[in-house]
């Protein structure tokens, strides 16, 4: 019958949930971690330095735009979010130089999971063909390419994202504070540079770059 085939569409959905869920929501954890870290405890005293996903999710951010992404397979760059983890930079010991590792820990957290992903990967090649083996590595890969997106996407210079905030971190006073201004309008910036395809031909070529190094560090085919 016609193009729509439900149980695909609601087996691609279970395999692409874990990867998306603790992609988006660890990231956000492991910015509290750092934050408390460096002496700022607010994420923690609200509970949120912590891998339940329920502490994170934000419906729309965590779940329903990421999924439409990968349903729809336009091409773009993954895009998500979870609820913004509290962090109180006046906190920090030092807030100019400490920020630039609060805000790094994120898209690091990223990088971690998709090296741990492309083991499993790895792992489920070496396992006979059979029904576990095949969503294994289904979700691997899409867990691969999810954190890599995160990663690449995080990283763009910025603010709000975090390449914003480090880079208002490296720069001097001045310039930082100038720099920082833009967050008010980061948000809608980011958006149209989405829609329009610039930010996919921006990140997309260090999105393989990345790509390529861990399928050489794991000696998976690219």
């Amino acid at each position: 019958m016609g193009g729509f085939d439900l149980s695909a569409m609601v087996q691609a959905v279970a395999i692409a949930a874990l990867p998306i869920v603790l992609a988006i929501t660890l990231h956000e954890a492991a910015h509290g971690y750092a934050a408390k870290h460096f002496g700022d405890p607010t994420a923690y005293l609200e509970g949120r330095i912590t891998a339940n996903p329920l502490k994170h999710i934000d419906p729309i951010g965590t779940i329903v735009v990421p999924l439409a992404i990968l349903l729809l397979s336009t091409g773009g760059i993954l895009f998500g979010w979870a609820k913004p983890v509290p962090v109180n930079f006046g906190n920090l010991r030092q807030p100019k130089r400490d920020m630039l590792w609060v805000a790094a820990a994120g898209p690091g957290a990223n990088l971690v999971m998709a090296m741990i992903w492309a083991l499993v990967l790895k792992t489920a090649w070496m396992l006979p063909l059979n029904y576990f083996s095949v969503p294994m590595s289904e979700m691997a890969k899409t867990g691969i390419y999810i954190n890599i997106s995160l990663l690449v996407l995080n990283l763009f210079p910025l603010p709000p994202l975090d390449g914003g905030r480090i880079a208002v971190s490296l720069l001097p006073h001045r310039l930082a504070w100038k720099f920082a201004q833009l967050e008010r309008w980061g948000f809608p910036i980011l958006l149209v540079l989405l829609f329009t395809g610039i930010l996919g031909s921006i990140l997309r070529p260090l999105m393989t770059v990345v790509t390529v190094i861990i399928a050489t560090i794991f000696q998976l085919q690219t």
